[in-house]
This record gives structure tokens, C-alpha cells and sequence, in this order.
């Protein structure tokens, strides 16, 4: 069999989520940097292909951006990275397991969200502002746009929409654990990231690279996008952690 079932992949989320609260601070903080960071690459990459991209291409430029945002997760599976909304069902199962506590968890997410929030504007700041690479048109309309779009949700809707975001994001992770070669998790990553972000969900680390970089750009404040980060973080640790990580721990737990 080239790919692992539900029960092993679940066996393999179980380690994983006990392995990632254990690692050093020193090595969470970095690997969630970096995972921040490559989220940022793709949608950067993203904001670069399509901004140019004719209007009269109705969603065809979603789609291409789509296709090309998956190289973050990609980045963070393969070469290694901590990133929140994939803990959020990685460390869950652990718990569940019986294997970390609730401690572990607040601890877990905390640090991550921070490290990512900073390896996030890092890049929103070093490439897209002081490079101007989010800042020059067209690019600078696109970022704005993009950003605008985000916080003009409302709290609940964008809450949902965090929902279905990390669903498939956790999604992408449980079928990257399923493979057993790095082409098979290419594969499996790349279809449910295409789909999230085709479809416009809100991704909690992904915001903390496109909002912040149109706010250097002098378009938004930091207060508008506490509310959006509260929402969508509420929102991707339902998505994970209940749908992804609770659901296949209730539906093969027995098996284990």
C-alpha cells in the first residue's frame, strides 16, 4: 500500500502532536518562524502572479493564485516548520490520547502563534514594504483589495469562514501524514490548500502576512485587524481541532 489508512494516519497525528509539545522553546520559536515565513511566501507569490492578471479572466486569477499558495504548506511539511493551524489538530489528538494536557496545548498554541505572527511580518515588512514588493503597482491594489476583503467581514463570518479554512487545511496535513513519500505529500497538500483558498476562507496566518502588509502600505490600522485575527483564530481552532482532529480521534480511536 503506497499510503498509510485513517487509523495510521491518526496514529502518526498522535506522535506528531506529542513530539511538537516537547520540542525546545528555542526550536518551537524557530520552526515558527519559519513556518510563518513560508506561509508568507506563497501568498506573496500569490499577490505576484495575479495582480497583473486581466480582470475579464473572471475567477481564473483566484484559481492560478490558488495553485501557487500551497508552496507555504508544502514548505512547512516537507522541510520542516510549526505551524498553528496544523497543530491545532496535530496537538489535539494528543490530547485526546491522553498523552499531553491542557497545559501542553495553551502552551503549544501560544508560542506558535507568536513566532508565526512574527516570521508572518517579517516577510510583510522586509519584502513587501521595504523591498516594495506589496507596494508598487499593481500589486499595492491587489494587497489592499485582498486585505479589504478580509476585514470587512463581519466577527461571525469570518469566524465561519476560518471554519472551513483550517478544515481543509487539517485536511491537507492528515493526507500529507497518509503519504509515504514527499511527492505523495505534495499531492495531498495541494489539492485542499488550492480549494481553501480558491474558495476565499479566512486563514489565521496567511491574515498576518496580507493585512499587515496593507497596513505598511498606510491602508489599514492594527486595531482593525485585532478583531479579524480573534474570529479567524477562533474560527481555524474549530476548523482543526473539532472537525479534523476530534471527528477522526471519536471515528478511530477504538481501532488503535
Amino acid at each position: 500500500m503506497a499510503f498509510n489508512p485513517p487509523e495510521k494516519i491518526l496514529k502518526t497525528a498522535i506522535v506528531a502532536g506529542v513530539k511538537k509539545v516537547n520540542l525546545p522553546l528555542s526550536s518551537t520559536l524557530i520552526l515558527g518562524f519559519l513556518a510563518g515565513v513560508y506561509i508568507s511566501f506563497g501568498f506573496l507569490l500569490h499577490i505576484r502572479i495575479t495582480a497583473g492578471l486581466p480582470i475579464h479572466w473572471g475567477s481564473m486569477p483566484d484559481f492560478i493564485g490558488a495553485a501557487l499558495f500551497p508552496l507555504g504548506l508544502i514548505l512547512v511539511l516537507v522541510a520542516g516548520g510549526e505551524l498553528l493551524t496544523g497543530n491545532f489538530m496535530a496537538v489535539t489528538t494528543a490530547r485526546l490520547s491522553g498523552k499531553i494536557t491542557t497545559w501542553h496545548i495553551a502552551k503549544n498554541w501560544s508560542v506558535i502563534t507568536i513566532s508565526n505572527f512574527i516570521g508572518s511580518v517579517f516577510v510583510a515588512y522586509l519584502f513587501g514594504h521595504h523591498l516594495g514588493l506589496t507596494e508598487t503597482e499593481p500589486f499595492i491594489t491587489k494587497t489592499i483589495a485582498v486585505a479589504e476583503s478580509k476585514l470587512n467581514e463581519s466577527f461571525q463570518m469570518a469566524l465561519i469562514s476560518g471554519i472551513g479554512a483550517n478544515w481543509l487545511v487539517c485536511l491537507a496535513v492528515w493526507l500529507a501524514y497518509a503519504a509515504k513519500d514527499t511527492a505523495g505529500k505534495i499531492i495531498g497538500i495541494w489539492f485542499p490548500i488550492m480549494a481553501f483558498v480558491t474558495i476565499g476562507f479566512q486563514h489565521v496566518i496567511a491574515n498576518m502576512f496580507i493585512i499587515p502588509a496593507a497596513i505598511f502600505a498606510g491602508a489599514f490600522n492594527w486595531f482593525m485587524y485585532l478583531e479579524n485575527f480573534i474570529a479567524v483564530f477562533l474560527g481555524n481552532a474549530i476548523g482543526g481541532a473539532l472537525f479534523v482532529g476530534s471527528f477522526y480521534w471519536m471515528a478511530y480511536s477504538k481501532n488503535l
